[in-house]
């Protein structure tokens, strides 16, 4: 992305404990875009947010799953923030020593397309594989998946800004919800 003249941030979710959504809907009845639980990583993130442009969320692989921690976050994350995320790029990226990236990745995606985000794609899934990050950057094919999914994104991101500029704007939503509870 640096080539591209894409700016770009880690956002660390780091080992400190975040607490699990309880659906308590305090952030929709108040629109505030932010969660009920301020003790946690989750508020920073949503308003770190508000500022980007795009998103690569990244997981090791734990039992063929995401961590718990990044589903806990995104939950609430998505939940609370969702319009700050709202038509904005994002792409999924797994780490496993062996198997469950696939899964991982379905599980992510899943926060973008009820977001309304464009996913962002590479020449490969995007996956890297290894047990630690000297292994990781053996694997050749993963290092170039990665570094594609770079440049796909900063594609994608200039491609925005540049129909933002000729003021072609993202499409409105229906308020039309059905209830299939009888």
């Amino acid at each position: 992305m640096k080539e591209e003249g894409i700016e770009s941030e880690i956002f660390d979710l780091g080992n400190k404990p975040v607490n699990d959504c309880i659906g308590c809907a305090h952030c929709m009845r108040n629109k505030t875009n932010r969660c009920v639980f301020s003790d946690d990583i989750v508020n920073e993130l949503i308003k770190k947010a508000e500022e980007f442009d795009g998103y690569v969320f990244g997981t090791p692989v734990y039992y063929a799953h995401p961590t718990g921690r990044i589903l806990s976050v995104l939950d609430r994350a998505f939940y609370a923030g969702k319009k700050v995320f709202q038509f904005k790029p994002a792409a999924g990226i797994a780490c496993a020593r062996r198997a469950g990236t696939s899964a991982s990745l379905d599980v992510l995606n899943k926060y973008f397309t009820v977001s309304q985000m464009p996913i962002v794609s590479s020449t490969y899934w995007n996956t890297i594989h290894g047990n630690n990050s000297e292994e990781t950057a053996i694997d050749e094919e993963g290092m170039q998946t990665m570094y594609n999914l770079g440049k796909n994104m900063a594609w994608m991101l200039k491609c925005i800004e540049a129909g933002k500029n000729v003021e072609i704007n993202h499409p409105e939503n229906t308020k039309k919800y059905t209830n299939f509870i009888r």
